[in-house]
């Protein structure tokens, strides 16, 4: 079992990511200098080396999160790397008008948009989950429905632009973990909605791209703390993570998997042999160190991995 989960599912990933999502054309920096980007979730984790990446490529730069800050500072970096411009709006996702005040802000400063990178995530916890339908609710609220909120008011302006929309989910709204039921509920809804969305697209003849990340462990600061020390995995380094973002994006890839040769086996399993991939996703969870009850404050759940990660 060690040997399949280390060796085998790696090995089979890496060969089907190279066939099924090498890009049809190289990327290149030049792609994104002078590009209008809402970047969300960035005042920490992959969310900020995303803001530094689009930073370094000359975009201009609209960042949100929670902790204004936090955002002072990646602004102020932003600047100090080559943005052309960089500006940030602080608050919460959990309430819609916010998340829609925020592409209302892209539109008066900037006039358009052509990239709204969804990024953010709210509070939960890496445990069992506990019967809290209200926790779940409010979840959905900022993980699935602000994500929802911000596309539909983006979407005119990318419209115009031929833009992009980028979405940053997880392998556990691919696949099924434990300890991450409400967390995962919301990933499946995102892959549920935005796949359905590109199709109305296609059909429209709507030239706006949809690019869903599947994301596996990543370093962050949040995914260390919060499942470091109850998965086996050795986590993905987050500025690669955040810069295969911008890439999948700007060339309009209809999904990443990141890193490839893992959440692309996984997901293969997933088509052939679900209840091993089953078998291997619990083996790869040192129950004895989840916690049965959730601590009394949340922890954040990371955006991206199974069974987590972070940004």
């Amino acid at each position: 079992m060690g040997l399949l989960l280390k060796v085998i599912i790696p090995f089979m990933g890496l060969g089907l990511a190279v066939y099924f999502y090498s890009a049809p054309e190289n990327f290149s920096e030049e792609m994104l200098r002078g590009k209008r980007v809402i970047v969300t979730g960035a005042s920490s984790g992959i969310g900020e080396q995303m803001a530094y990446h689009l930073a370094r490529m000359g975009a201009h730069v609209l960042l949100t999160a929670r902790t204004e800050a936090k955002l002072q500072k990646v602004v102020e970096r932003c600047l100090e790397l080559g943005a052309v411009s960089a500006r940030f709006v602080s608050g919460s996702m959990e309430d819609t008008a916010f998340a829609e005040e925020v592409v209302k802000e892209a539109e008066n400063t900037w006039g358009g948009l052509d990239m709204l990178i969804l990024n953010h995530i709210g509070y939960s916890y890496f445990n069992y989950f506990d019967g809290d339908v209200e926790h779940v609710r409010k979840l959905l609220e900022t993980n699935f429905l602000s994500y929802v909120a911000m596309t539909v008011t983006a979407l005119p302006m990318l419209k115009e632009s031929e833009g992009s929309i980028v979405v940053v989910s997880s392998v556990a709204g691919k696949a099924g973990s434990p300890f991450v039921a409400p967390y995962s509920a919301t990933k499946f809804a995102l892959d549920g909605f935005f796949s359905s969305l590109r199709h109305e697209f296609i059909i429209d003849n709507v030239n706006v791209s949809i690019t869903l990340c599947i994301l596996g462990f990543i370093d962050t600061d949040s995914a260390m703390r919060v499942v470091s020390h109850a998965i086996r995995v050795a986590p993905s380094p987050k500025e690669e993570c955040a810069l295969e973002i911008i890439r999948s994006g700007a060339l309009r890839q209809r999904e990443l998997h990141y890193p490839p040769s893992t959440v692309t086996g996984m997901l293969l399993l997933r088509s052939l042999a679900p209840d091993l991939l089953d078998t291997l996703i619990r083996s790869n969870v040192i129950v004895e160190n989840v916690r049965r009850a959730p601590p009394p404050h949340s922890t954040a759940v990371p955006p991206a991995g199974s069974p987590g990660s972070g940004r």
